[in-house]
Protein backbone atom coordinates (compact mmCIF):
# COMPACT_ATOMS: atom_id res chain seq x y z
CA UNK A 1 0.00 0.00 0.00
CA UNK A 2 0.99 3.41 -0.94
CA UNK A 3 2.16 5.98 1.93
CA UNK A 4 0.11 9.05 0.69
CA UNK A 5 -0.81 12.07 3.20
CA UNK A 6 -3.49 13.90 2.71
CA UNK A 7 -1.91 16.58 0.24
CA UNK A 8 -1.76 13.34 -1.45
CA UNK A 9 -5.31 12.64 -1.53
CA UNK A 10 -6.35 16.41 -2.62
CA UNK A 11 -4.08 16.28 -5.47
CA UNK A 12 -5.71 13.01 -6.36
CA UNK A 13 -9.33 14.03 -5.89
CA UNK A 14 -8.42 17.17 -7.90
CA UNK A 15 -6.67 15.31 -11.17
CA UNK A 16 -9.78 12.87 -11.15
CA UNK A 17 -12.08 15.64 -11.49
CA UNK A 18 -9.41 17.37 -14.14
CA UNK A 19 -6.53 15.08 -15.31
CA UNK A 20 -5.39 18.39 -17.42
CA UNK A 21 -5.23 20.76 -14.28
CA UNK A 22 -2.03 22.19 -14.34
CA UNK A 23 0.66 22.02 -11.38
CA UNK A 24 0.82 25.53 -10.86
CA UNK A 25 -3.39 25.65 -10.06
CA UNK A 26 -2.91 22.65 -7.59
CA UNK A 27 -0.13 24.44 -6.23
CA UNK A 28 -2.40 27.45 -5.08
CA UNK A 29 -4.68 24.97 -3.89
CA UNK A 30 -2.71 22.83 -1.23
CA UNK A 31 -0.45 25.73 -0.61
CA UNK A 32 2.75 24.15 -1.90
CA UNK A 33 5.32 25.23 -4.35
CA UNK A 34 4.68 24.26 -8.27
CA UNK A 35 7.89 21.84 -7.83
CA UNK A 36 6.61 19.96 -5.01
CA UNK A 37 3.29 19.35 -6.49
CA UNK A 38 5.24 17.89 -9.47
CA UNK A 39 7.36 15.64 -7.36
CA UNK A 40 4.21 14.52 -4.92
CA UNK A 41 2.99 13.56 -8.84
CA UNK A 42 6.00 12.31 -10.35
CA UNK A 43 6.44 9.65 -6.87
CA UNK A 44 2.51 9.19 -7.23
CA UNK A 45 3.17 7.93 -10.68
CA UNK A 46 6.17 5.62 -9.66
CA UNK A 47 4.42 4.17 -7.19
CA UNK A 48 1.96 2.89 -9.41
CA UNK A 49 -1.05 4.93 -7.39
CA UNK A 50 -1.61 7.40 -10.84
CA UNK A 51 -1.63 4.78 -13.82
CA UNK A 52 -2.39 7.05 -16.28
CA UNK A 53 -4.44 10.35 -17.89
CA UNK A 54 -7.44 9.69 -19.61
CA UNK A 55 -10.36 11.50 -21.63
CA UNK A 56 -13.81 10.94 -20.59
CA UNK A 57 -16.11 11.00 -24.16
CA UNK A 58 -19.85 11.14 -24.24
CA UNK A 59 -19.68 7.58 -26.38
CA UNK A 60 -23.42 8.55 -27.52
CA UNK A 61 -22.04 11.25 -29.61
CA UNK A 62 -20.14 9.23 -31.48
CA UNK A 63 -23.20 6.91 -32.78
CA UNK A 64 -22.30 4.49 -29.25
CA UNK A 65 -25.62 4.98 -27.79
CA UNK A 66 -25.96 1.50 -26.22
CA UNK A 67 -24.45 0.03 -23.21
CA UNK A 68 -24.70 -3.23 -21.79
CA UNK A 69 -22.92 -5.83 -19.40
CA UNK A 70 -23.36 -9.39 -20.71
CA UNK A 71 -22.79 -12.56 -18.29
CA UNK A 72 -20.59 -14.69 -20.19
CA UNK A 73 -20.34 -18.62 -19.26
CA UNK A 74 -17.46 -20.29 -20.59
CA UNK A 75 -16.48 -24.14 -20.82
CA UNK A 76 -15.16 -25.36 -17.63
CA UNK A 77 -11.22 -25.54 -18.18
CA UNK A 78 -10.92 -22.14 -19.67
CA UNK A 79 -8.09 -20.49 -18.26
CA UNK A 80 -8.44 -16.83 -17.07
CA UNK A 81 -6.26 -15.54 -19.85
CA UNK A 82 -8.42 -17.11 -22.52
CA UNK A 83 -11.44 -15.49 -21.32
CA UNK A 84 -9.76 -12.33 -21.06
CA UNK A 85 -8.66 -12.77 -25.15
CA UNK A 86 -12.09 -13.89 -26.28
CA UNK A 87 -13.06 -10.54 -26.10
CA UNK A 88 -9.91 -8.87 -26.68
CA UNK A 89 -10.45 -8.57 -30.57
CA UNK A 90 -13.19 -6.98 -30.54
CA UNK A 91 -13.76 -3.44 -30.35
CA UNK A 92 -17.34 -3.14 -28.42
CA UNK A 93 -16.10 -4.53 -25.34
CA UNK A 94 -14.76 -1.70 -23.14
CA UNK A 95 -13.96 -4.38 -20.16
CA UNK A 96 -13.83 -7.80 -19.44
CA UNK A 97 -14.45 -8.79 -15.86
CA UNK A 98 -13.62 -12.00 -14.34
CA UNK A 99 -15.44 -13.13 -11.73
CA UNK A 100 -15.93 -16.08 -8.90
CA UNK A 101 -18.62 -17.82 -9.23
CA UNK A 102 -21.44 -17.92 -12.25
CA UNK A 103 -20.90 -16.45 -14.45
CA UNK A 104 -17.24 -16.75 -15.45
CA UNK A 105 -16.68 -12.93 -16.66
CA UNK A 106 -18.76 -9.59 -16.59
CA UNK A 107 -18.33 -7.89 -20.38
CA UNK A 108 -18.89 -4.09 -20.64
CA UNK A 109 -20.26 -3.49 -24.36
CA UNK A 110 -20.98 -0.55 -26.36
CA UNK A 111 -22.72 -0.48 -29.62
CA UNK A 112 -24.64 1.48 -31.77
CA UNK A 113 -28.00 -0.11 -31.63
CA UNK A 114 -29.86 -3.67 -30.81
CA UNK A 115 -28.97 -5.12 -33.93
CA UNK A 116 -25.38 -4.22 -33.41
CA UNK A 117 -25.68 -5.78 -29.76
CA UNK A 118 -26.82 -8.91 -31.38
CA UNK A 119 -23.91 -9.28 -33.69
CA UNK A 120 -21.71 -8.67 -31.10
CA UNK A 121 -23.46 -11.11 -28.50
CA UNK A 122 -23.40 -13.85 -31.80
CA UNK A 123 -19.46 -13.14 -32.41
CA UNK A 124 -19.10 -14.01 -28.67
CA UNK A 125 -21.04 -17.17 -28.58
CA UNK A 126 -18.82 -18.47 -31.84
CA UNK A 127 -16.06 -18.64 -30.18
CA UNK A 128 -16.49 -22.00 -29.22
CA UNK A 129 -15.65 -21.34 -25.56
CA UNK A 130 -18.71 -19.55 -24.54
CA UNK A 131 -21.34 -21.62 -23.30
CA UNK A 132 -24.08 -18.82 -22.56
CA UNK A 133 -24.50 -15.45 -22.13
CA UNK A 134 -26.98 -13.46 -20.19
CA UNK A 135 -27.20 -9.36 -21.62
CA UNK A 136 -28.41 -6.53 -18.79
CA UNK A 137 -29.15 -3.53 -20.39
CA UNK A 138 -27.89 -0.26 -19.00
CA UNK A 139 -30.78 2.29 -18.84
CA UNK A 140 -28.89 5.13 -17.01
CA UNK A 141 -25.60 5.36 -14.58
CA UNK A 142 -24.02 6.93 -11.87
CA UNK A 143 -19.92 6.67 -11.72
CA UNK A 144 -18.08 8.17 -8.56
CA UNK A 145 -15.02 9.85 -9.22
Amino acid sequence: MADIDRIDERLLRMLTEDGRRTFSDMADDVGLSVGAVKRRVDRLRADGVITGFTVKIDQSKLGWGVEAFTEVRFAGRTRVADIIDTARGLAEVQAVYTIAGDPDALVQLRVRDMNHLQDVIDGLRRTGQVTGTKTLMVLGHWIRD
